[in-house]
């Protein structure tokens, strides 16, 4: 096989807090959790309420997350996928808000001779914040390299791809199997992604996308009935984010005689605070308050048909070069 024109792939997420020290406040405030949400949304007045709350959340959990963790086997699958294909090139992982971040990744790509690099955003749904948030990041890091800067490409969105939808159909059977026979005609799907303002939604393809492919994974399915959900929304903020939440929509289901539904957390590749609190507890309290028989689908994390996607999608791009 021709030797790929790329040096290796770049997975480009998130990223969320594991033990140890993020190196970016001194002192250190000895929360890992804290200091990963400070990042993200800062210190401005007002901020703190929002910080505590959200740190709250991981506590929960344990105070830390598994995204990490799992981004990078997602990353290791890939590689093993793309060197069956024949290309034996490194796949590594850098993060936004939490180590390994962007920056230190790419370097040391560049330092192990990396010249021309495919990125994927870890993220199904365009929008400023989703996508190119994560490309400016990289354009920073790549800009730090000076004259050894590599040329970076990035893969296509994926919104529709039919393994991406195949993915999601058997996380959506597995939760079925908890539900009655006739699930498919007498349940509900609901379908989620992470709200953003309305005023990014509307100069972004990111609203298209969710509704295309929950369309997809729905004539799929052969489901009769399905909606459209958003988790997560900043609280406190002067400005409207995409409705309707989550909580708001198990409850309109219910009051339409709805008894079971699916939540399908199809704007996340795979399991962090965001699905493992804001569905499986606050949705889930919801749900019950209101008498719904509700059953949370996996995200897409290490289903095959995934896996399998991202590395047939980057292993054309490495024989195009």
């Amino acid at each position: 096989m021709t030797a790929p024109q790329f040096d290796g792939v770049l997975f480009v997420g998130f990223g969320g807090p594991t033990p140890g020290c993020c190196e970016r406040y001194t002192p250190c405030p000895g929360n890992e959790a804290v200091c990963f949400v400070k990042a993200i949304i800062g210190e401005r007045p007002g901020a703190q309420a929002r910080l505590a709350e959200v740190a709250a959340h991981y506590g929960h959990l344990g105070g830390f997350s598994p995204f990490n963790a799992l981004t990078f086997q997602q990353a290791h699958g890939v590689a093993a996928l793309l060197k069956a294909q024949g290309w034996d090139v490194p796949v590594r992982v850098g993060m936004r808000y939490w180590p390994p971040y962007v920056h230190d990744v790419l370097h040391e790509m560049v330092e192990a001779g990396a010249r021309n690099l495919l990125a994927v955003i870890l993220s199904p749904f365009q929008c400023t914040a989703s996508w190119e948030a994560y490309q400016q990041v990289v354009t920073e890091a790549v800009t730090s390299c000076g004259t050894r800067a590599p040329r970076m490409t990035y893969l296509a969105p994926w919104p529709t791809h039919a393994d991406f939808i195949e993915a999601i159909v058997a996380t959506v059977r597995a939760a079925a199997t908890a539900l009655s026979p006739a699930w498919q005609q007498e349940a509900v799907m609901l379908y989620t992604a992470h709200s953003i303002p309305a005023s990014m939604a509307s100069t972004a393809p990111y609203t298209q996308q969710f509704a295309a492919a929950a369309a997809a994974a729905s004539a799929r399915l052969g489901v009769a009935h399905y909606r459209l959900a958003y988790q997560s929304q900043a609280t406190g903020t002067p400005f409207p984010w995409l409705q309707p939440d989550i909580n708001d929509a198990i409850q309109h289901v219910r009051a339409e005689g709805y008894r079971e539904a699916i939540v399908a957390p199809i704007g996340f590749l795979c399991d962090h605070v965001e699905v493992l609190y804001d569905l499986d507890i606050q949705a889930r309290e919801t749900a019950q308050a209101c008498g719904l028989t509700l059953q949370r689908a996996a995200t897409v994390g290490m289903q095959p048909a995934f896996l399998g996607m991202l590395s047939t999608l980057l292993g054309a791009r490495l024989r195009e070069g």
